[in-house]
């Protein structure tokens, strides 16, 4: 059996970044940026104000109660006719150019009317102040968003300042998933969930949350029976996906026929079972030439080896060039006894403890991989490796942090 490290990094050896096309700015949220953008343009494109107010040369200002004449008004859209020059100032509003000669914009605050087109400067804080130069921002030909950025909403921003309408970016991933058994119904069936004669299927509703915020598509394709048939006709329905994931029939049981259909259907299998609780039944291998992966069948299982292996799959297929969420020190809270020598995942919550608030992981509760609640409270995952059957409290460990935006290119467990 491969360790997870050994296992992530086989799997990422055969996912590639999908490709690359040009779309429509508004749908680009989130999405991996394939190529760098230079700014055709200034930004601004002209000097401007940075104030309802004045516009004014510094020089024109000895001494507060100045007077001025106010020689047009420039409202921001249109470009001012005339030269401010000595003794002379500009109405200008917000965005709107500067006319030439100006070198100021004095708040409208700061100053008083006077009789006829005449302006009083009372405050003279502004002189010099409240002009956005032109270029201040971005220059002509410089480099504003880099490939492999990810367009966040400041970054689709930036590029719609430059006319940039149509980025070439790497759609999100279908990632299609399915789960099997005879026992594992939907929500449509509730009544026989809750008198207990079947179970609701409650991964395929982590698994389409997961998937959405790994920032993909979700395909549901349904739960198979445990028939080889069955198996198939779902498998069928994840013909257009990216990455296909499915959720039991894994393991060695005699109604695990998820592997042997796969094989049937020509899948090229690369990898089965790891060295990891929970989740040691894991396979990986490529149908039709696309990535599956096929996570175990208990509640937890699924969502640890899901944040492990296909969520970084999904990030490569992305493009995104950091695939991995990184580990944390933290200090563990509590005394921990494991039974088999393997890496372990905990459930836990890290947060600050203590007068120097350091970063202290607790369990939440028991780990059994049927506990789904574990997951729920849980922000993080403490590694356990596989040489530590014991952990004294106060030692220090590693911990993934779920929700942490920070990512690394190599697996950190």
């Amino acid at each position: 059996m491969l360790s997870p490290v050994e296992a992530v990094q086989l799997i990422l050896e055969h996912v590639r970044p999908l490709a690359a096309a040009r779309g429509s700015l508004r749908d680009a949220l989130d999405l991996v940026l394939v190529e760098d953008v230079a700014s055709p343009i200034d930004l601004p494109a002209w000097d401007n104000s940075a104030m309802d107010g004045y516009a004014v040369r510094a020089a024109d200002l000895p001494a507060p109660g100045v007077e001025l004449r106010v020689i047009e008004t420039v409202p921001a859209g249109r470009f001012p006719e005339k030269t401010v020059g000595a003794g002379e100032a500009a109405r200008i509003f917000t965005g709107a150019p500067l006319p030439a000669g100006a070198d100021s914009v004095i708040r409208q605050e700061d100053t008083e009317p006077r009789h006829g087109s005449a302006v009083a400067v009372m405050n003279l804080r502004d002189a010099g102040h409240n002009v956005r130069r032109r270029g201040e921002d971005i220059r002509k030909g410089q480099v504003v968003l880099t490939a492999g950025t990810t367009l966040g909403p400041a970054q689709l921003g930036v590029l719609a300042s430059i006319a940039h309408g149509e980025p070439l970016v790497i759609r999100a991933p279908r990632v299609a998933f399915l789960g099997s058994g005879d026992e594992i119904v939907d929500l449509d069936r509730r009544d026989e969930i809750l008198a207990g004669k079947k179970i609701a299927t409650s991964n395929s509703y982590t698994l389409f949350g997961m998937i959405r915020r790994a920032g993909a598509v979700p395909l549901d394709c349904g739960v198979a029976q445990d028939t080889k048939e069955s198996l198939r006709e779902h498998f069928a329905r994840a013909r257009d996906a990216d990455l296909l994931v499915t959720t039991a029939g894994v393991s060695v049981g005699e109604h695990d026929l998820v592997r042997e259909v796969l094989a049937e259907l020509g899948c090229d299998m690369k990898l089965w079972r790891i060295r990891m609780r929970p989740g040691a039944p894991l396979g990986f291998g490529l149908l039709g030439g696309k990535p599956w992966i096929g996570l175990p069948g208990n509640p937890v299982s699924t969502m640890c080896t899901f944040e492990l292996f296909v969520r970084p799959a999904i990030r490569r297929l992305a493009g995104h060039p950091l695939p991995f969420r990184r580990a944390v020190p933290v200090r563990v809270g509590e005394a921990i006894t494991l039974g088999p020598r393997l890496r372990h995942f905990l459930r836990a919550v890290v947060a600050p403890e203590g007068p120097d608030g350091a970063m202290t992981a607790r369990l939440t509760g028991p780990q059994g991989s049927g506990i789904l609640t574990s997951m729920a409270r849980a922000n993080a995952l403490l590694i356990v490796p596989e040489d530590r059957p014991t952990v004294a409290a106060g030692e220090t460990l590693h911990a993934i942090l779920l929700d942490d935006p920070h990512h690394v290119a190599e697996p950190p467990f």
